[in-house]
């Protein structure tokens, strides 16, 4: 009888209890101020209603280990309806796990309610993994059931304090990464948890527990069980992580990246493709520590791209079309991805502008570079055809010609063409007759490039390839900031 009590309360796979840890602002070393405003305004609003509120997660933990995080997550003992009620912009969102998103200005901030461990009523698939939970509990509940003990972290900006429940701190501190209670049973509740031990190891420069790390490889499959859209969310947190290049080495080591990309194994054993897709991993890691914008279509492009030309070179070998065949292989390719990866439509679309454009950089006659240059995704296309040219698969004179061609003046255009074949003449329309205006006219100037302005507002292409959002013209980025990768 007492054997069966200890079970119940102490289940298998679940963590005993600690006693909390408060730590003072001395040890912990985070300041108030280092808080987003709507974060403490959340705070502070859920605590003068009389509910317990608290930064935490990934935010706490980033701050301690000296990063600037990108969002804010607050956890409270107010309901999700009370939540809601007590903000004039707020709406309660998701069924697995339900949480509010309150507007703060420009922030949304992700509100949670304390939650209780799993019990028998919890909702599961038929590989152990959750799909509802939404039962209610303590803030120590609450920390029993985060995945990382550095992930369990509750920071008070009032008092400015930690609460600490599974010597988070200490690990930070330690360099190491520890799983709440039993690894098995907790990457068996969310597969995904496999994702994340990769993704902070490699942002924290942590060394995996081996608890931690052994069960990975053997139960790389149940990623397979992730819904894609979810998966597809994960992945961009990793790529975007500004530790993208790590990442992959370490997916790599623990036989996860089968069933993320299922194109990139073939990708990474083909010299060529293996340069690309680490030249534009590493330039994404910049841009993301220096927090420029990066493009997530962008990304995806360079990944799936080699791909997409095996594909295409096998079609046009088979007597295709080109363009045709271009426009079969980047579905084909595309609906392989889909089967694991929910990329949304949006980004998709993106992709497949950048690679419709890599085949007319081949022009450089007539008036087909003028309308080339003229294109929103010009930027973008360019970028990516200066790291084709980087890693040798296309030619570093074509990248430069165009660079110089995208940075001249309407003149300088014009002497840099390249002469017309007597086939391209021949198939040329005959225009209509021309105004008196037309006739009168130069060619009307092209928009030249202003992604990045030099002193003086004129524009510059940088030496050396680099991996930009796509830019509307004008210079405005047409992409949201990447996701970010604090939780």
């Amino acid at each position: 009888m007492i054997r069966k009590l200890l079970r119940r309360v102490f289940k298998r796979g679940e963590p005993t209890p600690h006693p909390v840890e408060i730590i003072g602002p001395e040890r912990h070393g985070i300041r108030p101020e280092q808080v987003s405003p709507g974060a403490r305004r959340t705070v502070d609003t859920l605590q003068q209603a009389g509910f317990k509120a608290y930064v935490v997660g990934g935010a706490v933990r980033d701050l301690i280990a000296g990063i600037v995080p990108k969002d804010f997550d607050v956890a409270t003992d107010a309901t999700p309806e009370q939540v809601r009620a007590l903000f004039r912009r707020a709406r309660i969102i998701g069924r697995r796990f339900q949480i509010v998103h309150v507007l703060q200005g420009a922030e949304t901030l992700e509100v949670s309610t304390f939650r209780a461990a799993h019990d028998e009523s919890t909702l599961k698939d038929e590989h152990g993994r959750v799909l509802r939970d939404n039962v209610w509990g303590t803030m120590e509940e609450d920390a029993a059931r985060r995945d990382f003990t550095i992930n369990a972290l509750y920071y008070d900006p009032a008092t400015q304090q930690v609460f600490d429940y599974h010597h988070g701190v200490r690990d930070l501190q330690r360099k190491t990464l520890r799983m709440i209670g039993d690894p098995r049973a907790r990457y068996r509740e969310d597969p995904v948890r496999m994702l994340r031990a990769v993704r902070l190891s490699a942002k924290l420069d942590l060394r995996m527990d081996p608890t931690v790390q052994a069960p990975i490889r053997e139960m790389a499959e149940l990623i397979e069980n992730v819904p894609a859209a979810r998966l597809f969310d994960e992945m961009l947190k990793l790529l975007f992580s500004g530790h993208a290049v790590e990442c992959l080495k370490r997916l790599r080591e623990e036989g996860l990246h089968h069933g993320l990309l299922p194109l990139l194994d073939v990708i990474l054993e083909q010299p060529l493709g293996e340069r690309f897709v680490m030249l534009s991993l590493a330039d994404t890691d910049r841009r993301v520590r220096e927090g420029k914008r990066t493009s997530p279509g962008f990304l995806f492009a360079t990944l799936l791209w080699h791909e997409v030309l095996a594909n295409w070179e096998a079609r046009k070998q088979r007597g295709e079309h080109a363009m045709p065949a271009l426009h079969a292989a980047m579905d084909e390719v595309l609906d392989t991805q889909a089967e694991k990866l929910a990329i949304t439509r949006r980004i998709i679309g993106d992709i497949k502008e950048i690679w419709l454009l890599q085949p007319r950089f081949e022009k450089r006659a007539g008036r087909a570079p003028f309308r080339l240059v003229e294109q929103p995704r010009f930027r973008a296309a360019w970028d990516f055809l200066r790291l084709r040219a980087e890693s040798g698969e296309a030619p570093q004179e074509l990248a430069d010609w165009w660079a110089a061609f995208a940075d001249a003046d309407n003149a300088s255009r014009e002497a840099m063409l390249k002469p017309e074949t007597a086939g391209a003449k021949k198939r040329r329309r005959r225009r209509a007759k021309k105004t008196v205006e037309d006739a009168e006219g130069a060619v009307p100037p092209a928009p030249t490039l202003r992604s990045e302005e030099a002193p003086g507002g004129t524009s510059s292409f940088p030496p050396a390839p680099t991996l930009r959002s796509e830019e509307a013209p004008g210079g405005t980025s047409s992409f949201p900031p990447a996701p970010t990768s604090s939780d």
